[in-house]
């Protein structure tokens, strides 16, 4: 087990609890946090007691997006510099989506930014009430430009395009309306929520959640008939699980 000092990680009844941890920097993303996450992400990849990792933030807010101190040194680095940190959060959204297990987002207070970014990134979004999203980067003449790709897929191409170009940031109500979250719970019940929700998630087939991330994603890039074929394989794989086999079972035994 790494030794990280930028989030926490713990794991117990199937969860892995992943939580930013600069609440004083309103858990901004730096290298060391991005490193930490990755590391992260890869050890409960491989975690078979895993079944679920929910992300979350300390203190107020769940991420404020890039540390711009880190983005202002950036400046003075060359392409070849730059390139490889933006690598590192590349890495970061493409294990997330390639991660065994249900990635969980539990958002209070503000995800900004990159910060909107990592929770865009996850496969589930579960908000408190009073919690804010956006892209806010063209603000500073920068751009969300690695979540792009899994931005338009959670939103419309015209709702995406919006976000990304007016910098606004909206409530937890609205972002559900435009296909960024998925829930939206009261503020004094939210841990209590975000609890029930992955606890019922760990408890699911952990083989069949584990081929329908990978199908669903996989689909990504593929035609429509590589699509079916795909799916094919994947129902034929399923069949075989013990999860299935004693589902059926069960069924079947009532």
């Amino acid at each position: 087990m790494p030794e990280f000092q930028k989030i926490l990680y713990s794991v117990e009844d199937g969860i892995a609890r992943v939580t930013l941890n600069r609440p004083e920097k309103r858990n901004a993303l730096n290298d060391e946090v991005v490193h930490e996450l990755n590391e992260a992400m890869r050890v409960s990849a491989s975690d078979h007691l895993v079944r679920v990792v929910l992300l979350e933030g300390a203190g107020k807010d769940f991420c404020s997006g890039a540390d711009l101190a880190a983005l202002k040194k950036s400046s003075d680095y060359d392409i070849e510099q730059n390139l490889e940190n933006a690598r590192r959060m590349a890495t970061l959204f493409v294990s997330m989506r390639r991660h065994p297990r249900p990635i969980v987002a539990a958002v209070r207070g503000r995800a900004l930014a990159g910060g909107c970014g990592l929770a865009t990134a996850a496969d589930i979004v579960l908000a408190a009430e009073s919690a804010r999203f956006g892209y806010p980067e063209v603000n500073i003449g920068f751009i969300p430009a690695i979540v792009m790709a899994i931005l338009r897929r959670s939103t419309s191409e015209k709702r995406a395009f919006e976000l990304i170009t007016t910098g606004e940031i909206v409530p937890a109500s609205q972002a559900k309306d435009f296909g960024l979250i998925n829930r939206v719970y009261p503020d004094d019940t939210f841990d209590q929520e975000v609890a029930g929700y992955v606890s019922a998630m760990a408890k699911r087939s952990a083989s069949a959640i584990s081929l329908s991330k990978n199908l669903l994603y996989h689909m990504d890039s593929i035609t429509f008939e590589s699509a079916i074929e795909s799916g094919v394989h994947m129902n034929a794989i399923a069949r075989l699980t013990e999860d299935c086999k004693s589902g059926v079972d069960r069924f079947l035994n009532k």
